[in-house]
């Protein structure tokens, strides 16, 4: 399985192939500046061809793994996209429509970086979901083209500082955009083939404890409807970035909720993509 990844060695920004002996740097492949220019040139699939053959000659401990597309131009969310998420609100209405935020990039560290937890806050909650990227942007997609349109798939733990999601009557932005609160990665695979998301098992766990399990067959807003609505309002870029839901079981449903704290771990699993993995620290 091909594994894009970008990352930050001594101070400087790359990009290149996650590989089972280390990394294999490809930065400045065709003179791009990174994953995001890479997929906007629809050179992705010659970028995994020119590696072929090369060795690996970074060892993984000399990077820190950043976000995959690390400056994308849009991360989208969705959220209330399991039947049982929706039920979670109780107030008896049907998700007619999916529930969309933005989140800024800043708000995201890479696989093996801690989450920060803020001292405004201690409700550091937890939210495993699969995340997709756009390799051929498009206005108005139809849902039997979305596909068409999807380049690769990651990974994200969409943390969330709880009560700052109440702060006012209808937005959840404030609780969603705290630096370094969520992660994303450790990778991007290529999305080849429809099974890749149409009905895949998603795993988070915290400590080793399992807190959230489903399939994204069970989906509200399927991937192809989620790519044919945004893309009504939005017009959709390469190297957006769709993070698309999150099973029940977060940490704010306990009762009494259960808040992460420093030395916690949290991973996120997902068939045919890999673990993401991520410890709590204090700010």
């Amino acid at each position: 399985m091909v594994k894009f990844v970008s990352f930050t060695r001594e101070g400087a920004a790359g990009y290149g192939l996650w590989q089972e002996d280390g990394i294999l740097d490809m930065t400045g492949f065709d003179n791009h500046a990174g994953l995001r220019e890479v997929i906007a040139a629809g050179a992705l699939k010659a970028l995994a061809q020119a590696a072929v053959g090369r060795t690996a000659y970074l060892p993984h401990d000399a990077v820190t793994l950043e976000i995959p597309v690390r400056d994308p131009e849009k991360i989208l969310c969705v959220g209330v996209n399991y039947p049982d998420r929706n039920a979670e609100y109780r107030d008896g209405q049907a998700a007619e429509r999916p529930s969309l935020f933005v989140r800024f990039a800043r708000s995201f560290v890479g696989h093996g970086s801690p989450l920060v937890r803020p001292p405004e806050s201690g409700k550091l909650d937890y939210e495993g979901e699969i995340a997709i990227v756009i390799g051929r942007g498009g206005r108005r997609i139809a849902p039997e083209d979305a596909y068409d349109h999807i380049v690769g798939l990651t990974l994200c733990n969409e943390g969330t500082i709880r009560d700052w999601v109440r702060h006012a009557k209808f937005n959840v932005t404030q609780g969603k955009n705290w630096d370094a609160s969520g992660a994303m990665g450790p990778w991007m695979v290529p999305f080849t083939h429809p099974s890749q998301l149409d009905d895949v098992g998603l795993e988070c766990r915290v400590n080793g404890e399992v807190r959230q399990k489903d399939r994204t067959g069970r989906m509200l807003y399927n991937f192809r409807y989620i790519v044919n609505y945004v893309s009504t309002f939005t017009t959709l870029v390469p190297g957006d970035v769709i993070v698309c839901g999150t099973p029940t079981g977060a940490g704010a449903r306990f009762d009494p909720p259960v808040w992460l704290k420093p030395g916690d771990v949290v991973e996120v699993e997902a068939e045919g993509i890999g673990i993401l993995r991520n410890g709590v620290v204090d700010e």
